[in-house]
């Protein structure tokens, strides 16, 4: 069976994560794409189609709140799993309240990762097909069909 990869925009403002574990989930077949801030995050969600967005909670400008906020109101399709550090639970919990599929604790379990991130494609894509499947019904509808 062949496995289309899941496209990934991984937001942190640590530079050096990015690019480690951009490598790691590359390494795994994944597309992955790395932005330092919430602006960036945004002006790249713009120009290309994203699966999911990991976002980093705590981010100088725009925090990871506001940047899930922007997400979900301008590509609520995206699924958004957010990292956060020890003892900021509480932001994860308002993060998944505003929206944001899930969240880790960072440093992050890369197992755990990777079956968050497949649980979080599945569900954009279950979207996908319900939205899809809706459109065709009001289609047929439309032109008097049954």
């Amino acid at each position: 069976m062949i496995r289309i990869p899941t496209r990934i925009l991984l937001v942190d403002d640590e530079k050096d994560f990015v690019e480690m574990l951009s490598l790691r989930l590359e390494e795994i077949g994944e597309k992955v794409d790395g932005a330092y801030s919430g602006r960036e995050c945004l002006e790249k969600l713009g120009k290309a189609v994203i699966d999911v967005v990991i976002l980093d909670m705590k981010m100088p400008g725009m925090d990871g709140i506001e940047t899930l906020q922007e997400i979900k109101k301008r590509f609520p399709l995206v699924e958004v799993i957010m990292l956060t550090g020890h003892g900021t639970t509480e932001t994860a919990v308002q993060g998944m309240k505003l929206g944001a599929y899930d969240y880790l604790l960072k440093p992050s379990n890369f197992d755990e990762l990777t079956v968050k991130l497949e649980n979080a494609r599945k569900r954009k894509d279950e979207q996908e097909e319900r939205i899809r499947k809706a459109e065709a019904r009001l289609l047929v509808r439309r032109t008097g069909g049954f």
